[in-house]
């Protein structure tokens, strides 16, 4: 691997021409190495010889998560004796799909994750309080554990949730960093204001946010964005990621969208004709992963929605960077003739101080159209006709309002963590596509 500061403060030019180089020999290694790409080129008469340059790719079919579930062992490219942790997807929308990973591809994680950590500026004198997951076959707490190790950092591993370990843990041993899902950082302060922690004087002064968004498209904090920021005066950096690429784009400290690492991934941005759309367009998010050993893929829909950029960032970066993910496109819901995209909805949900937890629906309705029902459970009772003060707090956000039905929390909370899911299922899509 390269080092942290090099191809991503190069030209243009010299990014493109390194990551041809190394599609080229993804390629080559795909043909002679995994039974599915080879089977793939074959039916559709492709020679890999053919596929020198990003823009040959276009030649190339898809790979869709249909494919990883339905041929998952023919995307494996080593003897099985090779893979040394095997990881899955989250299965959010579908069945897992299993990965396995070689030494090499361990190495390769800590890499992207050392490059991100120092893209967001911490060196080996940080210490970072990790509250995710190591276990339940995760990749990404894995991945963040060992990137912090790589870059000589202090990592403390805490785990997802528990507001008394997370705090009890920052008074003791002063971490400078959380990295967590950002919705929780509104409990760990409501948790901190009831119980008279004085959270606002504490060691940490930079939190880096997982799975959740922080910005609008223009790079301005979004609704819990904000709401963090005004409660807690600390550097909030969003990242995006997912298992498939075995990478994460982070913000640097200009908070303008997540550095791509040319060494590490292809990014193509797909319109609704399947071709590439121009630089600053909006479309579908398709990766190719590069130096991956047990299972690279080619031309992955990972059917998340955002835009590249690719002017020079102000932090010295010439490599390209992604915008906030808009939504899923699988997830696209057209209400009352709004389009939106579910994370707009939690946007909302999120910035309503008495709720608690919810879970949001979209279904058919006899019409034939989206119906979005919110099931949202109340931490209080608040002195306002719930429902009608919901449907305004949309309105004046989506100009559109779903159906509200307000549960007990604890039911709306059995919903969310269904059997074996290792995330809260926030979203869930009935419709018959």
């Amino acid at each position: 691997m390269t080092d942290i500061k090099d191809i991503e403060f190069a030209s243009r030019e010299k990014i493109k021409e390194y990551q041809d180089d190394l599609l080229r020999k993804a390629v080559d290694y795909l043909a002679v190495n995994s039974p599915y790409y080879r089977r793939m080129f074959a039916e559709h008469g492709i020679d890999p010889a053919g596929i020198r340059c990003i823009e040959d790719l276009e030649k190339v079919p898809f790979t869709e998560k249909k494919d990883l579930q339905l041929y998952n062992e023919d995307f494996l490219c080593v003897p099985r004796n090779r893979i040394v942790d095997f990881i899955t997807t989250s299965g959010t929308l579908g069945s897992p799909v299993t990965f396995g990973c070689t030494e090499n591809d361990l190495q390769r994680l800590a890499y992207n994750e050392k490059k991100s950590f120092a893209c967001a500026g911490l060196g080996p004198d940080n210490v970072v309080q990790l509250m995710t997951t190591l276990d339940k076959r995760f990749m990404a707490g894995l991945a963040y554990f060992l990137g912090i190790r790589e870059l000589g950092a202090g990592v403390i591993r805490v785990g997802n949730g528990i507001p008394e370990l997370q705090w009890d843990t920052i008074m003791r041993l002063r971490p400078d960093t959380i990295m967590c899902v950002p919705s929780f950082i509104l409990r760990l302060i409501e948790y901190a204001e009831k119980n008279g922690i004085d959270y606002k004087s504490s060691s940490i002064r930079r939190i880096i946010g997982i799975g959740e968004g922080l910005r609008e498209q223009d790079f301005s904090l979004n609704l819990l964005g904000r709401r963090i920021k005004e409660k807690w005066d600390v550097d909030l950096f969003a990242t995006y990621s997912s298992t498939e690429m075995g990478a994460t784009f982070s913000e640097c400290p200009y908070g303008c969208g997540g550095h791509v690492h040319p060494e590490l991934i292809i990014v193509e941005i797909i319109g609704e004709d399947d071709r590439p759309v121009a630089d600053g367009m909006m479309g579908e998010v398709v990766v190719t992963t590069l130096g991956e050993e047990g299972m690279p893929l080619l031309r992955f829909r990972t059917g998340d929605i955002s835009r590249k950029i690719t002017d020079k960032c102000r932090c010295g970066r010439n490599s390209y960077r992604l915008t906030p993910i808009i939504g899923r496109k699988n997830n696209m819901i057209k209400l009352k003739g709004t389009t939106i995209y579910p994370p707009a909805i939690n946007d909302v949900l999120d910035n309503t101080p008495y709720i608690a937890n919810y879970v949001v629906v979209v279904q058919d309705s006899y019409a034939g159209t989206d119906e979005v029902v919110v099931k949202a459970g109340l931490s209080r009772n608040p002195e306002c006709d719930v429902i009608k003060d919901l449907k305004d707090r949309f309105r004046s956000r989506l100009r559109v309002a779903p159906v509200v039905e307000i549960l007990d929390a604890k039911d709306v909370n059995a919903i969310l963590y269904p059997a074996m899911s290792r995330k809260p299922v926030k979203f869930i899509d009935k419709r018959h596509r």
